[in-house]
């Protein structure tokens, strides 16, 4: 197919030389190459009047899965939660039941191990984050064996887990935070403002031709009223079978990336809150971007574009407006939440969502597994106090 395409593959140490190779080919040769993706060692050796400075053509064809590779990330991610509903079984019976502590090593393995019991399991998206305590403040940390850092989850402190899956037919990537012990009212707060920040932003309706960086402020607000906020972006982009962060797309601060969202984009929506020394808090969950009219995500699907015969039309002034769906196929820890902060609209949101994942994610449970009595149970509706 390569072949055909007229690509031909090279070492991935040549390309200096190859570059300089082409250059001297022809008068007319250029490179095309995005200088904002690219390294110095590339760009310096390509002159001005032979560089063509754009994206690169396969970027937005990435972004925006079409519905084949869409079918196969909502595949991945009910797969995904299977495997992390057997996990969070285990590991609540072990700490709990069994009253042991368990490394963030050990958590990790039986993690990976879980996922690696489903159908078109590759690898590991990225290297897993098991942070227990203090260790969950630390943004990209990574548990090893023979580190002065490891430490062992028991009933006392919280763990983030930051996990994900590749498989052959989709990408996953997930972060919850739980606690199998007694919660202070104080994390409990912090838990709760993290999580309005993720219903916000999933909440969100919006125009199309709206850059990512708009709807940040919705993941902050929560925690922007307890004068709190987190140092990382809200989401990137992933990749349908292929990068866990791909963009061009994110939501975020940095309003330099003017990317809009589009339809058929995935974005990872992860609001957090970190103490350092003491704990770590994030909810993630990765969204897909669609249209919120039916006939517009039916034009989309058969391959139309707006202005194309066949498109729905649009009243003068009308706009095409766009929302998130839910991937993640993972329960929310409801003993964390404080209910005295949460509106009814969101108490409606988080029992709809774990309607939805027990709906699609119970049936690949055996009947009487501690895997399906935890999701039951996790997906039960929440206790709405007065």
């Amino acid at each position: 197919h390569l072949e055909e395409a007229g690509v031909t593959i090279k070492p991935y140490d040549d390309i200096l030389n190859e570059m300089k190779v082409h250059l001297s080919s022809a008068k007319k040769a250029k490179i095309w190459m995005d200088n904002t993706r690219s390294n110095f060692a590339l760009s310096r050796i390509i002159p001005e009047a032979k560089l063509i400075d754009s994206q690169n053509a396969a970027t937005p064809m990435k972004a925006c899965k079409n519905k084949a590779e869409m079918e196969g990330m909502k595949r991945a991610h009910i797969v995904d939660g299977a495997a992390m509903a057997h996990f969070i079984a285990w590991l609540g019976d072990e700490i709990v039941n069994k009253g042991r502590s368990v490394s963030e090593v050990e958590i990790d393995k039986v993690l990976t191990g879980e996922r690696a019991k489903q159908p078109g399991y590759i690898e590991d998206s990225f290297p897993t984050i098991a942070g227990v305590g203090s260790n969950g403040a630390i943004i990209h940390y990574r548990a090893q064996a023979d580190s002065d850092l490891l430490q062992y989850l028991d009933m006392k402190n919280p763990i983030l887990i930051d996990s994900g899956g590749q498989y052959t037919y989709g990408t996953t990537d997930v972060t919850r935070t739980w606690h199998f012990g007694e919660a202070t009212s104080e994390f409990k707060e912090n838990y709760t403002r993290v999580l309005k920040g993720n219903i916000g932003v999933d909440s969100m309706i919006f125009p199309t031709n709206t850059p990512g960086f708009v709807l940040d402020v919705f993941a902050r607000k929560s925690l922007w009223e307890a004068q709190q906020d987190y140092g990382h972006g809200t989401g990137h982009g992933v990749g349908a079978a292929l990068n866990v962060h791909e963009g061009p797309h994110s939501i975020s601060p940095r309003w330099g990336n003017k990317e809009v969202m589009k339809k058929g984009m995935v974005v990872s929506n992860e609001p957090g809150l970190y103490e350092n020394g003491s704990f770590g808090i994030r909810i993630e969950n990765l969204l897909d971007t669609t249209y919120v009219n039916d006939e517009d995500n039916e034009a989309y699907d058969n391959g139309l574009e707006e202005g194309d015969e066949g498109y729905p039309t649009k009243a003068p002034g009308k706009k095409t407006f766009l929302k998130f769906q839910k991937l993640t196929m993972i329960p929310i820890q409801k003993n964390l939440i404080d209910t005295k902060l949460m509106t009814i609209d969101e108490f409606d949101w988080l029992d709809s969502y774990h309607q939805e994942v027990f709906e699609k994610v119970s049936p690949l449970l055996d009947e009487g597994s501690p895997g399906l009595a935890w999701l039951t149970k996790a997906c039960e509706k929440i206790e709405r106090g007065e």
